[in-house]
């Protein structure tokens, strides 16, 4: 979690014209300080990195980077030491190729020399990009950077544009081999201040997530790129959209916008300690798109397991993060009510749910409540956590049962879950989607379906003045059915 230069102030460097948002030591120094003071770092963002354009266009007679010394007059070192002094850590930009992607000096030839350097000025973490390298060189050459890295001595998170590069030549991506090298990667396009931009990276994602899900985890992250929230592109839901997604997808919080001017709508967003807590989960498992919004009238659904998990026998129960994502633009709310049971939520014991952004309490839910939601057209989202109840420490189960007492007297008794009648003909959630064993007929639902269908056509006749006995009747689904 941190702050990171480029969507919003790119490769500025007229620092004559435009001083205070020239990329330059004041505006990171700045940047650093609004970090601290402003309740970002106590939310958990704490990098403050640099990305392209800081450097000369020319390396010094031994080979070492150096920054600009009109825009960054103390020099990187200077710079890291006084973010460390707010209690924040350093991050910098450098490419694997021979120039960085604006055309400064790249680390092609230099790895050794620029990675010692980086950890000489105590920098926390590199940003490597991918320009001006075949990527076919880069399942060599970004793991010679990691080794490099390592014997410095000095923990530096890595952050490669490996894959990004790798997909959009459409090569085969070794998704194993990033995993073990880098602690995150950009694995897909630049983000853009625009909604469409954000829906982009989101359907890619979502057609591709078996393989992210399964590189993912604890110390290596697929990063969708920055948060662009707080900028000139989103209304406050599509802000709200990319938080709430972006924290489904474990995805790393770098925020890229101006902290001198955001609007307290757009903080309150970003310091979200409930949405905050769900993408730092420690857990570490990405969440996937269990509903397409094709399939869902327009209302795309995200599931993410988290903590609180229980084992119980030989099975693991877990707590769930939940996006409803309205993709419609039809110009109002849309109604979503919807059982629990169709999002997998299937523990007889029930859980707690929370709305994330309103912060509503909605108390303990089984599988066949229904949680109702309003979510805004054009990229609003409905975010609610959904707390396993015998994981709670303060779980009582005599309440519970009181509780079942309670939902008995005013409605028909909780079917059985394990079997999930209502919700295993959901096309968009495959029998073993929460490891029930699926259950639910085919055969007799479809035999309910013709029946139904013979007893309204032999009304349709009766009415219409035709005579129907049983034989007649009989005759006519004979004919049906062939």
């Amino acid at each position: 979690m941190g702050w990171l230069a480029w969507e919003r102030f790119r490769c500025n460097i007229d620092c004559k014209a435009d001083p205070e948002n020239c990329i330059s030591e004041n505006l990171f120094m700045t940047m650093a300080k609004r970090l601290a003071e402003d309740g970002f770092k106590n939310a958990g963002y704490e990098y403050i990195i640099i990305d392209d354009c800081w450097m000369t266009t020319q390396r010094d007679s031994n080979g070492i980077l150096q920054a600009d010394p009109e825009r960054f007059p103390h020099g990187i070192k200077y710079l890291a030491d006084y973010v460390h002094s707010l209690g924040l850590k350093m991050g910098i930009y450098q490419d694997i190729g021979t120039k960085t992607c604006i055309g400064y000096p790249g680390s092609q030839g230099y790895e050794k020399i620029d990675v010692d350097t980086f950890a000489s000025w105590d920098i926390d973490y590199l940003k490597l990009d991918g320009c001006f390298m075949d990527p076919k060189e880069f399942d060599t050459a970004y793991p010679a950077v990691t080794k490099h890295l390592n014997k410095t001595g000095r923990p530096i998170v890595y952050s490669c544009s490996w894959p990004a590069y790798q997909v959009e030549r459409k090569m085969t991506v070794n998704w194993a081999a990033i995993r073990d090298n880098c602690n995150l990667w950009r694995n897909y396009g630049d983000i853009q201040d625009s909604y469409d931009s954000i829906t982009d990276i989101i359907n890619w994602y979502a057609i591709n997530q078996d393989a992210l899900i399964s590189a993912a985890g604890p110390g290596a992250w697929n990063d969708p790129d920055m948060l662009i929230i707080g900028n000139f592109g989103l209304s406050i839901g599509q802000c709200q959209s990319q938080m709430a997604l972006w924290a489904i997808m474990a995805a790393p919080l770098m925020m890229s916008n101006d902290l001198r001017n955001l609007r307290p709508e757009f903080k309150e967003i970003l310091l979200n300690r409930d949405i905050i807590e769900v993408d730092q989960d420690t857990l570490g498992i990405q969440g996937r798109q269990i509903l397409p919004a094709n399939q869902g009238q327009g209302v795309e659904v995200w599931r993410r397991p988290i903590m609180p998990v229980m084992q119980i026998a030989n099975e693991t129960w877990a707590s769930f993060a939940v996006v409803c994502w309205n993709r419609r633009v039809d110009g109002m709310p849309f109604a979503f009510p919807r059982q629990l049971g169709f999002y997998g939520l299937t523990h007889p014991g029930g859980y707690y749910i929370k709305e994330l952004f309103t912060k509503k309490e909605y108390g303990l839910m089984k599988a066949d409540d229904v949680l109702t939601m309003q979510v805004n057209p054009a990229g609003g989202v409905f975010m609610f956590k959904a707390t396993l109840a015998i994981a709670l420490k303060d779980f009582d189960p005599h309440k519970a049962k009181e509780s079942d007492l309670l939902r008995k007297r005013f409605k028909p008794a909780v079917q059985e879950v394990k079997r999930r009648p209502k919700y295993a003909k959901h096309r968009a959630l495959p029998e073993d989607f929460d490891g029930a064993d699926g259950g639910g007929s085919d055969g007799s639902f479809f035999a309910l379906k013709f029946l139904a269908v013979i007893v309204v056509l032999a009304i349709v006749v009766r009415l219409a003045g035709f005579r129907f006995g049983p034989a007649s009747l009989l005759r006519l689904s004979r004919r049906l059915l062939k």
